[in-house]
């Protein structure tokens, strides 16, 4: 028998105390146009998708590409000496001369494609990764950049890539989130790197700030599982009453939606999270037994875990070090180096982890990986151990399904100033992943204040060479 009809507004306080995790007051700030039934249903791509999932390693502050993933000998060659050619009027005025790398660069795999001593064993992974050393972006300042590289759109808000992903395909899981967001330290740009914007509200990203307790509020102690199905049910009937009464009230959905889905996280979320279920090889695999890698481990092997589960996207932010916390670590206007190989030290072993443990599960042949941040930094010195901020030319990686492996693809100069050969732009970026997924960039739209919306703006080119 079902429980009494409780006062309507007692029992929608009953369940938001009891699931916060869901960030139930953004949702009910937000507008929401999502489907009257399941926001997050399973919906058909455009066409055959070669992945199912993404997981984005976001280095928030900015990696050196000179540094890790691109070498350049000329550096060394005129270390100390001005840059050859006028720096853009865009750049940043704390910039001196030219500053060779301080790490050494090898060739790796069949491939042969050089890394930087910093990442020994991503170096390991080579040839199943494809490193884009030309990529670009338009703004210099973290805040600009880090948006564009997120939502593709430096200032205003935008709904995030991960939201656009799950507006566009919904979700395999209906158990957990559909877009995961992972960061010890929240990045100082914050939600609107995961938001939905204008989206529906039940498409932004869910996040996992406590490690040790990655969701909150998760358990009811008053009430059992039995009781809460009751509870629910009685709630059903009158959100169902409620909204046959407001038929045009958009905000609704998400709520409803957000309600049922706290619920059935009770049942599979403590064990999606629950990383002692993982063998001792395993832990020791991520880096969860050494200090210096524990953290970053966890939020990786966390990762494998979703994806396996079903969730659409997983985003990873390095935001945090055994040595220090801060949202912008790789952010390397001085201490270059001790602060970056610290950040990789931190990283590496986690990375290749990964890569493994998903290639050994046969997740990596519907998975995808990407690595990088906002930008690079300059080849010129700021003070005597320090890189400024760098759009014009840096590295980012991927990883999985569709990727051609063992490709260094792409080239900047031979300062590592302007990328030269084959540019990849960030809506570039973009539309390649959703292609990836299934997506037209150019179909996936969304109306709004009279105007289709897309994550690529009114640009952006797959980049066909990099696909399998």
């Amino acid at each position: 028998m079902l429980t009494p009809l409780w006062n309507r507004r007692r029992l929608l306080q009953h369940f938001a105390n009891g699931f916060g995790m869901l960030a139930l007051a953004d949702l009910f700030a937000q507008e929401s146009r999502a489907d009257a039934t399941n926001p997050l249903a399973l919906k058909q791509p455009h066409f055959a998708p070669r992945v199912k999932r993404l997981i984005f390693l976001f280095m928030s502050g900015g990696p050196s590409h000179v540094d890790t993933f691109d070498p350049k000998p000329k550096l060394a060659a005129r270390n100390g000496q001005p840059l050859p050619f006028a720096m853009p009027k865009l750049v940043r005025t704390r910039t001196g001369n030219l500053l060779q790398s301080p790490f050494r660069f090898q060739k790796h795999g069949q491939s042969g494609i050089e890394v930087s001593d910093l990442f020994p064993q991503v170096a390991r992974c080579i040839d199943d990764l494809c490193v884009i050393r030309s990529m670009v972006a338009d703004n210099i300042n973290h805040n600009g950049a880090c948006l564009q590289m997120n939502t593709g759109e430096q200032a205003f808000s935008r709904p995030s890539l991960g939201s656009w992903l799950l507006y566009g395909l919904g979700s395999e899981n209906q158990n957990l989130p559909g877009f995961v967001v992972i960061s010890p330290s929240q990045p100082a740009q914050g939600a609107p790197l995961w938001s939905s914007s204008f989206l529906p509200a039940a498409y932004q990203g869910t996040l996992v700030a406590d490690l040790k307790n990655p969701i909150a509020n998760l358990k009811n102690a008053q009430e059992s599982l039995a009781r809460q199905e009751e509870q629910l049910a009685t709630l059903q009937q009158l959100n169902a009453l409620h909204r046959a009464q407001r038929p045009d009230d958009s905000q609704l959905n998400a709520r409803i939606a957000s309600f049922e889905l706290a619920f059935r996280m009770q049942k599979e979320a403590p064990e999606a999270f629950d990383l002692q279920r993982e063998s001792p090889a395993t832990r020791k695999l991520y880096g969860l037994n050494e200090k210096t890698t524990e953290i970053f481990g966890t939020q990786c092997l966390m990762a494998r875990r979703l994806v396996e589960r079903g969730v659409r996207c997983v985003q990873v932010y390095h935001t945090q070090t055994a040595r220090r916390s801060s949202c912008q670590l790789w952010d390397q206007h001085g201490g270059l180096k001790t602060e970056l190989p610290a950040n990789c030290a931190a990283t590496d072993g986690p990375i290749a982890g990964l890569l493994t443990d998903l290639k050994a599960r046969g997740l990596l042949k519907d998975t995808l990986v990407l690595w990088g941040g906002e930008f690079g930094r300059t080849p010129t010195a700021e003070s005597s151990d320090g890189r400024e901020h760098h759009p014009f030319g840096f590295t980012m990686w991927l990883a999985g399904a569709g990727i051609k492996g063992g490709l260094a693809y792409g080239a900047t100069d031979e300062f590592g100033w302007h990328a030269v050969e084959k540019k990849v732009h960030v809506h570039d970026l973009h539309a390649t992943i959703l292609h990836l997924m299934g997506l037209n960039h150019e179909k996936l739209t969304y109306r709004h204040a009279g105007r289709d919306y897309r994550l690529t703006d009114v640009s952006g080119h797959v980049v066909k060479d990099i696909l399998v």
